[in-house]
């Protein structure tokens, strides 16, 4: 399993930016499919965004849809989380997660591999 470890998370005005980012060590990025989670203080941990293996595929929930980007550099090991709008509802600690067989799934419980996570906080 990879170890994975995210950060660019931060402080932010309401239609602000952030990028996150998830760096894996300890195999090749390129053998799973990736996700970003989100989890609010009260609240089950939830499906953000989903990128492929390769990169060709990408899935969003319908709340960031429009607003955030994945997208992941195999030959650096990482995947971003482009935030843009961001908005107070967007409030929460971002995990990144690997899965090496299923693909992009929307289930946390079917990750392989989480991050520590890094708290994004956006203020009205």
């Amino acid at each position: 399993q990879v170890q994975l470890v995210e950060s660019g998370g931060g402080l932010v005005q309401a239609g602000g930016s952030l990028r996150l980012s998830c760096l894996a060590s300890g195999g090749t990025l390129s053998s799973y499919a990736m996700g970003w989670f989100r989890q609010a203080p009260g609240k089950e941990r939830e499906f953000v965004a989903g990128i492929s293996w390769s990169g060709g595929s990408t899935y969003y929930a319908d709340s960031v849809k429009g607003r955030f980007t994945i997208s992941r550099d195999n030959a650096k090991n990482t995947v971003y989380l482009q935030m843009n709008s961001l908005k107070p509802e967007d409030t929460a600690v971002y995990f990144c997660a690997s899965e090496r067989y299923l693909g992009v799934v929307v289930s946390h419980l079917l990750y392989d591999s989480w991050g520590q996570g890094t708290q994004v906080t956006v203020s009205s």
